[in-house]
């Protein structure tokens, strides 16, 4: 069984037991975290879709921890200016365990 949710400006396509990186939450390890816009759900040969959300669709997930993105170097140059800054940047993201699909 697979469901389709949107969180955070995306749509993932998950199974039971798949673990995966959303965007950052203040969230402890251990906690239960709920998707509600459940876009699609499908398995078994069928494939319930929402118009546009699926009615009493969610998806229960179990919070795993913090990880960190790849570091991005940001640098800004003016010419003839003697003008050069460089910086990094890694964005936090909550790694999950997705542990079951309501339908």
């Amino acid at each position: 069984m697979y469901a389709i949710f949107a969180d955070g400006g995306r749509q993932y396509k998950v199974e039971e037991g798949q673990e995966l990186e959303v965007d950052y939450r203040e969230l402890a390890k251990g906690d239960e975290l709920t998707f509600d816009r459940v876009l699609a759900i499908g398995g078994d040969g069928s494939v319930k879709l929402g118009t546009p959300q699926v009615d009493g669709g969610s998806v229960s997930a179990e919070v795993l921890g913090v990880s960190f993105g790849d570091k991005l170097t940001v640098q800004k140059f003016r010419r003839r200016k003697n003008s050069r800054r460089r910086t990094g940047h890694r964005q936090m993201h909550t790694r999950v365990r997705i542990n079951k699909i309501n339908s």
